[in-house]
This record gives structure tokens, C-alpha cells and sequence, in this order.
């Protein structure tokens, strides 16, 4: 396929999604869209690779902060950073989460997957559904298979379990594909 928009793009199928035996059916549904997978392995990640993957830039970190607080006021949930979590801040409370996700991240084998083809980031993320699997539509793999909820992550302090990880622009899948595969375990 040698087409104007070729992308190629990364796909995680995370420790739930491998633990509720659902990667046959999340792998088939991209392939039954049309996007040809490149690059396929089951890993242990190690802590420096999820480090990489998860950046720790004050921005996209206090971003997970502000999307608990968020999450939180529309439950009507009052939230106390230092007494709930023992944090200053929101930058802080990121921190915390994104340790979260890192750990939830080394609690199970991870599927890695390179795709390719025609706008294939947009293509991926659409098959995928939002990230909050209560506000994924119907038909895709979140809305169809995830039900965790932000309020329920954030009283357990954990990340959302949502099954899978895809990249979110082009920057981030070069970024994310050659931080999980080697150019050569790419099928060309």
C-alpha cells in the first residue's frame, strides 16, 4: 500500500486486556478495518521503556492531574489533594498517577503491535473509542469491552483500565513505534 496518507501507528493491548483473553478479537478488529500489522510481540515491559512512553513533562503530567480533579467535581466528589493523596498540586498528583499507570503497566504481559495504512492513527483511535470506557461508543473495543470508570480508578488510586493504548498523532506513534520495536522486527 503506497498511498498518500500511509501512517504507521502503535497499539498496546494492556495487562487487562491480555488477562481477559481479548487480544484475538482487539487484534481482528483492525485487521478486519483493513490496517495490516508491521510489527507483533508479547512483552514484559521494563519500567526504563514505560518511563520513555509515559513522559514526564510538567504539561501532559499536570494534565492527568487536572483530568482526576476534573473527573472527580463532575461526581460531585470532593477532593483534598493533600489529606486524599498527599500532594501539593496538581503537578504532583499527576506524578502520582502516571506512576500509576506505569505500574499497572509492569503488573502483566503487554501485547505490542505496529500497524500500518491508510490514516491509520485516526483509523486505530476510532476503532478504539474514548478513553473513558463509559463515554465509548457502542461498536468500538472500549465501549464494548471495558466498563471501568474514572470515579473507580481515582477511590483506588489507579489508572483507568481500558484495555488498550494507541498513539495519539503522528509525533507520538514514530515516538512510541521505535521506542517499542526495533526498525528490523518491522515487516517492510
Amino acid at each position: 500500500m503506497k498511498g498518500k496518507y500511509l501512517e504507521r501507528t502503535l497499539v498496546l493491548i494492556k495487562p487487562d486486556g491480555v488477562e481477559r483473553k481479548l487480544v484475538g478479537e482487539i487484534i481482528g478488529r483492525f485487521e478486519r478495518a483493513g490496517l495490516k500489522i508491521i510489527g507483533l510481540g508479547v512483552v514484559r515491559a521494563k519500567r526504563s521503556t514505560l518511563e520513555k512512553h509515559y513522559p514526564n513533562k510538567k504539561d501532559w503530567v499536570e494534565n492527568l492531574g487536572n483530568n482526576l480533579l476534573k473527573t472527580a467535581q463532575e461526581f460531585n466528589i470532593k477532593v483534598d489533594l493533600k489529606k486524599d493523596y498527599g500532594v501539593n498540586n496538581t503537578y504532583e498528583l499527576g506524578q502520582k498517577i502516571r506512576e500509576w499507570l506505569i505500574d499497572f503497566m509492569l503488573s502483566g504481559p503487554i501485547v505490542k503491535i505496529a500497524l500500518e495504512g491508510e490514516n491509520a492513527i485516526n483509523a486505530v483511535r476510532k476503532i478504539v473509542g474514548k478513553t473513558v470506557p463509559l463515554l465509548a461508543e457502542p461498536g468500538t473495543i472500549r465501549g464494548d469491552f471495558a466498563t471501568d470508570s474514572p470515579l473507580l480508578a481515582n477511590l483506588e488510586k489507579r489508572p483507568i483500565k481500558n484495555l488498550v493504548h494507541a498513539s495519539g498523532n503522528s509525533e507520538e506513534a514514530i515516538k512510541e513505534l521505535y521506542l517499542w520495536f526495533k526498525e528490523s522486527e518491522l515487516v517492510q
